[in-house]
């Protein structure tokens, strides 16, 4: 399960670092970054399919925390799904037409995850996970565009994919996020139907995670110092 990620980096230089997609859909977003502890709920820039369907991408924003279209109502009590399982993805009734004909990319600068340490769910340590060398990344997504029927109000919404986990991940959890290699964003975006073979784990070699403190448990504690390494 992914529930938590960090952008550290501005908007601005987000933008700069995914320059293949037209970045006018977000321009109103800036306030909202960095943001060092992300969680559900929130809204992202994400990258998807030009409208004219051309190849190219563009950035749009959405709320993470999946809402189908065919949904007829947003179910109170419950929260919408955050993500969405690799190996069922294609057959599940809540994920597949979104699966089918609208996948995102979600740029990140990392994500978090929690080492069950006595396996009794009691006592959790905190890892943050990035690239070795630093760079933004982007993990596969897919979104759908829900129309509030109460008030018309058109609501775009998105989850990530999770996949086994590499070497690395195994070691303090059971799923990890599908991190796209970056030959793979416009294909993953793309009219193809079913590319299942990019859902699968990044290369732990080009990856680092490292033990962070409990602060990042409170989506309210949004502050840099959320990374510092602990020993």
């Amino acid at each position: 399960m992914c529930s938590r990620v960090f952008v550290k980096s501005t908007l601005a230089e987000m933008l700069r670092g995914f320059s293949f997609a037209d970045p006018a859909g977000v321009a109103g977003l800036g306030n909202a970054f960095p943001r060092y502890n992300g969680a559900p709920t929130l809204i992202y820039p994400i990258i998807v399919m030009d409208e004219a369907q051309t190849g190219s991408g563009m950035f749009v924003s959405a709320k993470w925390g999946l809402i189908p279209s065919w949904q007829k109502e947003e179910k109170s009590g419950r929260p919408p799904p955050i993500n969405a399982r690799s190996e069922t993805i294609a057959s599940n009734g809540m994920f597949k037409r979104a699966y089918a004909s609208k996948r995102c990319l979600v740029p990140i600068d990392g994500y978090f995850e929690w080492r069950d340490i006595h396996g009794t769910g009691k006592e959790k340590q905190p890892y943050a996970i990035a690239m070795k060398d630093g760079s933004p990344f982007a993990l596969a997504g897919i979104f759908d565009i829900w129309r509030n029927p109460a008030t018309g109000e058109l609501v775009r919404t998105f989850c990530l994919v999770t996949c086994p986990p590499t070497e690395l991940m195994a070691t303090i959890h059971d799923r990890m996020p599908v991190i796209l290699a970056s030959s793979d964003y416009a294909r993953w975006i793309g009219p193809e139907l079913d590319p299942g073979d990019l859902m699968k784990p990044f290369p732990s070699d080009l990856m680092t995670m490292w033990k962070i403190g409990r602060k990042v448990g409170s989506p309210k504690n949004d502050t840099p110092d959320i990374l510092d390494p602990i020993e």
